[in-house]
């Protein structure tokens, strides 16, 4: 008999709810800054090493001497041969911008041509990684 109300017991308890699935994890992307320049006129940079061969270049230019006649241009250019690699950046006079630009793992450098104009250049590189979003409350 206490058997028999054992399994009456346990037939009318209700069923556990299930566990809440874990959310796939999210993935992010960070940027780690390179190296920065500014100035007026023309610069080549120092080498400097790519980890994933992707780049976040933020520029602006300001302090036109002539309206209209600023410019800035600014290539990545190959750590080995010298080559252009990328052309990131053709600005006529004052602005600012952001620009997303890749190639593969290597030495780069910047040529960084500019005329009529101060100017400031950034170059970030990604950093990868995942994060799981928990809605538990």
């Amino acid at each position: 008999m206490l058997a028999a109300a054992t399994l009456l017991a346990a037939a009318c308890q209700s069923p556990r709810p299930p566990e809440p699935a874990t959310p796939p994890p999210v993935r992010i992307v960070g940027w780690k800054p390179l190296a920065s320049w500014t100035g007026r006129g023309n610069v080549q940079t120092e080498t400097f090493l790519s980890d994933t061969g992707s780049f976040r270049i933020r520029w602006e230019t300001k302090n036109e001497s002539r309206p209209g006649a600023g410019t800035l241009e600014v290539a990545f250019r190959s750590g080995d041969s010298g080559r252009v690699i990328i052309d990131a950046v053709d600005q006529k006079g004052v602005g600012s911008g952001l620009s997303e630009v890749g190639d593969m793992v290597r030495w780069y450098y910047l040529s960084i041509d500019s005329a009529n104009v101060d100017w400031s250049v950034t170059v970030e590189e990604p950093i990868m990684g995942r994060t799981v979003v928990r809605t538990d409350p």
